[in-house]
């Protein structure tokens, strides 16, 4: 009998250090590396467990947008999406055709570079987002009688897109291929045509499936998160 409840002491024992072991393995992973594509073509970053699952409605050309990401990295991803208690899924909301080509240039690199590009097209968004309006002012209307992967391919080159694709380890071909995609151009507009109509602005969000009336700042969806649980 004695022998039998010491095994079982033992059982117990290796039981518990093998639970902690795994929650200890769990808490050392980045999921900020961990990056999936939901099957309408949007990128997921972190955890596909987590309790909090954030989607967010991006305009590239929105400086909304560019303001909210270059403040809330910080937390949201270096902390919330890290500790996998928060997932971000990123959906395309196109305003123009200048919208598009920027989202051909994320997407280029797949799950890779997505993350990398946009804050980078959003850290330089007032760059390139005066040279493509001006360029557009100046040959939209010629432009505008190309065909679709030309206008991508000069609407890129004219505002600086081309060159941010390069400098993040994209070649010239590369990029020519994205901005031709049709059937990754055509994911991109559906994601604007199914979004809900309910959708006030970009950035938009949704947490846990509720959507954020009237929140477009990350001081304002902060303590949202917190408050659904994001660590």
């Amino acid at each position: 009998m004695r022998l039998f409840l010491s095994l079982a002491a033992l059982g117990l024992s290796l039981s518990a250090a093998s639970g902690a072991d795994a929650a200890q393995a769990r808490a050392k992973v980045d999921w900020t590396t961990h990056i999936t594509q939901t099957p309408a073509g949007a990128y997921v970053i972190g955890n596909p467990d987590a309790r909090v699952k954030l989607v967010e409605y991006v305009s590239y050309t929105c400086p909304h947008c560019a303001a909210f990401v270059n403040s809330a990295t910080p937390v949201l991803k270096g902390q919330f999406v890290r500790s996998g208690s928060t997932s971000i899924e990123i959906r395309h909301y196109l305003l123009n055709r200048v919208d598009l080509a920027a989202s051909l240039i994320a997407r280029c690199g797949g799950a890779g570079r997505f993350v990398g590009l946009t804050e980078t097209l959003f850290a330089q968004q007032k760059n390139w987002g005066q040279r493509a309006m001006e360029f557009d002012q100046a040959n939209g209307q010629r432009i505008g009688t190309y065909p679709l992967a030309a206008q991508m391919r000069a609407i890129a080159d004219g505002a600086g897109l081309t060159a941010i694709g390069k400098a993040a380890g994209l070649g010239d071909a590369q990029i020519t291929a994205c901005l031709s995609d049709r059937a990754a151009t055509d994911r991109i507009v559906a994601m604007t045509s199914s979004a809900p109509e309910s959708i006030e602005g970009t950035p938009g969000f949704f947490i846990n499936g509720k959507q954020a009336m009237g929140v477009f700042t990350w001081d304002r969806l902060m303590p949202l998160l917190r408050a659904a649980g994001a660590r």
